[in-house]
């Protein structure tokens, strides 16, 4: 069983202190970032999630290697891209958790496809509330998090397809995402 809960209307201020400790860090270490996006479906007022922030610290991509070394001084371990193009993954300190942290390339797949899903889902209340139902629902069915991705997948496809995301890029993200699962999700 995965842990999805009803949306709380404490997670954008939650996100808020990330946002303003990623940039004080980021901003100390005189790395240039191009925004600090709240993502994932905790960023999506009404959604069910599961209470996890998730936040992509958003870079050119000469500066991805500064901005791991800036979150790595606030405690952050870098696990890599694991398999995901443009996108780095961070274990997070005890006193930032819960967060899925990432840097991320501006303009590449990943970023594209998390901010797709946030965006079409904050525009339309009823693919919010079909997606919060199937999150539920794949919550209480799921065995683990890969089942829980793939109980997920049709319904995602239409969130990224009305998010403005390619039939290529969607066959993309939906590949990458199976291979989430094969692997194990961790992140």
């Amino acid at each position: 069983m995965i842990t999805v809960v009803e949306y709380h209307p404490g997670w954008p201020a939650r996100f808020e202190q990330l946002r303003a400790a990623y940039a004080q860090a980021l901003e100390a270490a005189r790395v240039p970032y191009r925004g600090i996006e709240h993502v994932g479906s905790t960023a999506v007022p009404g959604l069910a999630a599961k209470p996890v922030i998730d936040v992509d610290v958003v870079v050119a991509g000469p500066d991805v290697e500064a901005a791991s070394a800036a979150l790595g001084g606030l405690g952050f371990e870098p696990r890599g891209d694991l398999g995901i193009a443009g996108r780095y993954a961070f274990e997070a300190p005890e006193r930032f958790a819960p967060t899925h942290t990432y840097v991320a390339v501006e303009g590449c797949l990943a970023l594209r496809n998390h901010l797709a899903v946030r965006d079409a889902l904050r525009a339309d209340d009823a693919l919010r509330d079909e997606y919060g139902e199937v999150k539920r629902r794949a919550g209480v069915e799921a065995a683990d998090i890969d089942e829980y991705l793939l109980l997920k997948s049709d319904v995602l496809g239409r969130i990224l397809r009305r998010g403005g995301l390619s039939e290529d890029e969607r066959t993309a993200i939906a590949a990458t995402n199976r291979g989430i699962a094969r692997r194990g999700a961790q992140g």
